[in-house]
């Protein structure tokens, strides 16, 4: 590559998606990861693209629904361009109801998402025997049923943009020295280093544990049961995750809390009794101390940004923020940024 007009650094699913976005409108990019593509979080193996509740409304959760509502056309064209499959489906999601209050503000949440959600999609309480034989047990014998909800393969979406970059000559390489301007989308490292540089605490990592079975549901939604996700994928797997850990020693670790996620699995959904497990997975989430994803440029550090703090929520968010941060590195442009997300006040 003669010229580069971009450089990212950082593999994940932040990085591999502003890498799309700027290649895709013609920015001569290159992507640096010394331990390779998806090696951190985004190497996992959930793949819940769910939306926060349809209530209490903010900039978070509009332009998480903004990115949610892109989703199918991005991955798409991704798996168009490149060939790859990312394992994307927008299946929605099950929750059940513990009692007569919670259908109550249930109920009061779906006639909010009719406004909230534009009519796009639906937040709709059902009685659990209409939802067939995969749903959760209900105490209540009622479920949350939303429309909204998608799933990915965390693991194959990350190869698909791999593939959809290299098809448009990008090139992603271990080492390279900084060109043109440079995103530092570099995990809960980055949100150290970040820490480090402002003098006091911008982020840090949440680790997760999840387990992978095999069980053939890859029609089925996903299932939200007390904080578990269940989520079926196309491969003929189902992913149980996950834990949220602010301490560890090893982020790659696998214990006994993935034991206790496959018998809160099987409580919720008992046709999983019996599933052979696949594997047991860890690894280390980027949390931003807002909660929120960090946007926007490096304070003192001209033509650096930075794009980090996926935490949970990195891959429903990924469309929308690979939108906004191409518009900043290409064409100077914050407006899309919401002011939670900016980084302005990061050495403040």
């Amino acid at each position: 590559m003669a010229r580069v007009d971009v450089t990212v650094r950082g593999a994940g699913i932040f990085g591999l998606s502003i890498a799309w976005a700027c290649a895709r409108r013609g920015a001569r990019v290159q992507v640096v990861d010394p331990a390779g593509p998806g090696a951190g979080s985004s190497g996992g193996i959930v793949g819940a693209l769910a939306p926060h509740v349809p209530e209490n409304w903010n900039e978070k959760k509009a332009f998480q629904l903004d990115s949610l509502l892109r989703a199918e056309g991005f991955w798409a064209e991704v798996a168009e361009a490149g060939g790859g499959a990312p394992g994307y489906a927008r299946s929605g999601r099950l929750q059940p109801l513990a009692d007569a209050a919670a259908v109550e503000l249930a109920r009061e949440r779906g006639r909010k998402a009719e406004t909230l959600w534009q009519g796009r999609a639906a937040w709709q309480v059902i009685e659990a025997a209409e939802a067939g034989g995969f749903a959760p047990l209900s105490p209540s014998g009622w479920l949350v049923r939303d429309t909204l909800s998608a799933r990915l393969h965390p693991r194959r979406a990350c190869a698909a943009l791999v593939a959809a970059l290299r098809a448009r000559g990008v090139d992603i390489m271990s080492e390279a020295p900084d060109a043109g301007a440079v995103v530092w989308a570099t995990g809960w490292q980055g949100l150290l280093e970040l820490s480090q540089a402002a003098g006091r605490k911008v982020g840090d990592g949440v680790k997760g544990q999840a387990v992978l079975m095999g069980f053939e549901a890859r029609e089925a939604p996903q299932l939200f049961v007390e904080g578990l996700h269940l989520v079926p994928h196309a491969d003929g797997t189902l992913a149980v995750g996950s834990t949220s850990e602010r301490e560890f020693e090893d982020p790659a670790a696998v214990d006994g809390q993935c034991d206790a996620l496959i018998a809160r699995a099987r409580a919720a959904l008992p046709a999983l009794e019996g599933a052979e497990i696949l594997q047991r997975w860890a690894g280390v989430r980027p949390r931003a101390r807002s909660r929120a994803p960090l946007l926007g440029v490096w304070p003192g550090r001209a033509g650096h940004l930075v794009a980090n703090g996926g935490f949970k929520i990195g891959f429903g968010m990924a469309p929308k923020v690979a939108e906004v941060m191409a518009d900043l590195v290409l064409e100077g442009e914050a407006s899309g940024i919401p002011e939670g997300f900016g980084t302005e006040a990061l050495m403040g």
